[in-house]
């Protein structure tokens, strides 16, 4: 983790809206890490993206939005104050775990599980230097469970120890900022 870089990536499904449970959810993520001085990034759409910017902002933080050139959504959520758009799909996701010194891993479909495991298996692989992967609530914990249980079965070891698990946003908040102490001065 990079000395006084506080931006945590939020990944999350671009489907929920205000009346949703986890759009409520990714908004209090983003309140409580713009209270403890975090920079939110994220995909800058709508759904999870647009809620943990919407709790940022509202907190008072920061945001940065990564988007990519497409035909299906044009700009990023207004709660979005700084909007880096990659040319494709692969660079915005690339852009995303670059800037991230930590990551929080919300409900997801196909997009953030593609998300969780390119963070995981660089970090694993040692292509990324380890920084927290955080997981909010249970909807992950049988795909990781699952990876944990036939990986130490071949021997390979428990990739999963790069995974923290936490039941509530402020859990994995100071989670985080528990780690963020081990590399500051």
């Amino acid at each position: 983790m990079e000395i006084g870089r506080k931006i945590v990536t939020v990944f999350g499904s671009s489907r929920p809206n205000e009346r949703d449970e986890e759009y409520e959810l990714a908004y209090e993520v983003g309140k409580n890490l713009a209270l403890n001085g975090f920079t939110v990034c994220n995909g800058g759409y709508a759904g999870i993206m647009e809620a943990s910017a919407r709790g940022a902002k509202e907190a008072g933080g920061k945001t940065i939005g990564v988007t990519f050139q497409n035909t299906f959504q044009k700009n990023a959520n207004r709660w979005i104050d700084e909007e880096i758009v990659q040319l494709t799909l692969v660079n915005r996701m690339v852009n995303l775990v670059e800037l991230g010194s930590a990551y929080i891993v919300l409900k997801g479909g196909t997009g953030t599980l593609l998300e969780l495991a390119v963070v995981w298996e660089f970090i694993n692989k040692g292509l990324l230097k380890e920084r927290p992967i955080v997981i909010v609530g249970d909807f992950w914990n049988s795909v990781i469970e699952t990876l944990r249980k036939e990986l130490l079965w071949e021997g390979a070891g428990d990739c999963t120890k790069y995974i923290y698990h936490a039941s509530s946003p402020e859990k994995s908040v100071k989670f985080i900022k528990e780690q963020f102490r081990e590399y500051l001065p």
